[in-house]
């Protein structure tokens, strides 16, 4: 019997996939969470023999941040990745933070009940486009080196909305958290590519995470 922990901050999402699981004869739900922290604490304590996690949590601990902690405290606990097409350029750092897989949330029921036993063997599961895309990008990225760090450039503001812009917060989701309005949060935003000399997001996000943003406290 496989036990699953599900982590997504939509309890509908939870429930379906809850229905699914629970209707297969050797899988069992262990629990479920909404966010990062309540994660790794239900993970502390049941013990799953896997991770079915969702990426994008505005409303708590990421789950980036997530799958690095239950790794790094839980390495016999496998991580399987659900995202958006949206969230594809994090799929890389995933597996990079220990993921044993990533599958999309539009994917046939079929499929994701393969990748759970996939992951739980042991083996990898990755989706094809998506996989093929973020390697070619993150590849890209490595091939031109290091450039200047103008990080010092960024303004204190400008650091918080790069942070939350990275872990896959929407700019609506980014101005109710730092309280300013969406067109402040699109301003900021671009003069932190402007500062930056980055040009797209899975570029963003890879220049956060090496400068420790993932971490940053707002």
């Amino acid at each position: 019997m496989i036990s699953i922990l599900i982590v997504d901050d939509h309890a509908v999402v939870r429930s379906g996939l809850r229905m699914l699981l629970e209707a297969q004869e050797n899988l069992e739900v262990a629990g479920e969470a909404s966010e990062g922290n309540e994660a790794y604490a239900m993970t502390e304590e049941q013990r799953p023999d896997l991770v079915l996690m969702d990426l994008s949590m505005p409303h708590g601990k990421d789950g980036l941040s997530a799958t690095s902690e239950i790794k790094n405290k839980f390495p016999e606990t496998n991580v399987l990745v659900l995202t958006m097409h949206d969230d594809e350029e994090y799929l890389f750092r995933a597996i990079q933070l220990g993921a044993s897989g990533c599958i999309l949330k539009n994917a046939p029921h079929d499929e994701l009940i393969k990748a759970i036993h996939q992951v739980s063997k042991g083996d990898a599961y990755l989706y094809p486009s998506a996989t093929k895309r973020l390697m070619e990008e993150y590849m890209t990225k490595v091939e031109k080196g290091k450039e200047g760090d103008r990080f010092s450039l960024l303004s204190d503001r400008e650091k918080e909305v790069l942070a939350l812009v990275a872990k896959g917060y929407s700019n609506k989701e980014t101005g109710e958290k730092l309280i300013i309005s969406v067109k402040t949060v699109e301003a900021h935003k671009a003069n932190v590519m402007e500062k930056l000399q980055l040009k797209t997001r899975p570029e963003l996000v890879e220049y956060a995470w090496k400068k420790g943003l993932f971490g940053y406290s707002i």
